[in-house]
């Protein structure tokens, strides 16, 4: 049963945020999103820990100390800001880089999609910003891509989807600077 239940929230989720990136015009960003969900690697790791109000990774976590599934999962899917880091010639350590911003709107479609999905009937346009701002996360942004997620988490929380949807499709997608930045430099 865990595994069919499994499928479904995988599969619901791909819809939803297949959904936000067509209404923006990522198509095929859409159509790819997650697919290695359904890789074996992936899936039954994610049937295993299924529980239906969290993601399966978090129960691996906590089980093994870490991931497998998320382990493979971020390193194959752009939309993610851990996907986004590599060595710096200056410090010789790995940092993060700003995300491109084809795959930072699909990391917003993700977000409100896991949201609208785990909390079901809870759901608010603020439930994305909430979880961002509550979590560790930020500090392992790039500072660009943190300013910029926040931005527009913050818009669909008090603009609705629509604006913002809007706002990703016309502004964002299309290069325009953020409010806070010069038109100078681009």
């Amino acid at each position: 049963m865990k595994i069919w239940k499994h499928f479904w929230t995988i599969t619901r989720h791909r819809w939803l945020v297949c959904c936000g990136c067509f209404r923006v015009g990522l198509y095929w960003r859409g159509l790819v999103h997650d697919l290695s969900k359904y890789s074996p690697t992936e899936f039954w790791v994610g049937a295993k820990y299924y529980q239906g109000d969290r993601s399966p990774n978090n129960a691996e976590r906590e089980d093994k100390g870490y991931s497998s599934a998320w382990i493979h999962h971020k390193g194959r899917n752009p939309h993610h800001y851990e996907y986004w880091t590599d060595m710096s010639r200056q410090t010789g350590r790995y940092e993060s880089v700003p995300m491109p911003r084809k795959f930072l709107v699909e990391m917003v479609m993700d977000r409100r999609a896991a949201c609208m999905v785990y909390q079901g009937k809870n759901y608010t346009p603020g439930s994305a910003l909430t979880y961002f701002e509550g979590s560790r996360e930020r500090n392992l942004m790039h500072p660009d891509t943190q300013k910029e997620l926040g931005y527009i988490l913050t818009m669909l929380r008090d603009e609705g989807e629509k604006r913002t949807f809007r706002y990703l499709k016309r502004s964002v997608l299309k290069g325009k600077p953020f409010p806070w930045e010069d038109e100078a430099d681009f």
